[in-house]
């Protein structure tokens, strides 16, 4: 994968986590389909929640899967 496809969520957001505390941007390991990616995204400080905001969940991935079904 080139260093220039961009997984990250780095929109603004204001979600809240269920504890309370803002969700802010951070460095978090993803592991898929046996690969690990390290990508920002909004977390918890507090409680390490992260949140897979829907269209990483359901649009990059799929782009991710289908470039590493390509190799």
């Amino acid at each position: 994968m080139s260093k220039g496809n961009d997984l990250g969520f780095h929109e603004e957001t204001s979600w809240r986590c269920s504890c309370g505390c803002e969700l802010t941007l951070h460095k978090v390991a993803a592991l898929y389909l046996g690969n690990r990616f390290e990508i920002e995204l909004p977390a918890c400080s507090r409680c390490g929640f992260i949140l897979v905001p829907e269209s990483l969940a359901v649009g990059k991935m799929l782009e991710v899967e289908k470039i590493l079904e390509d190799k």
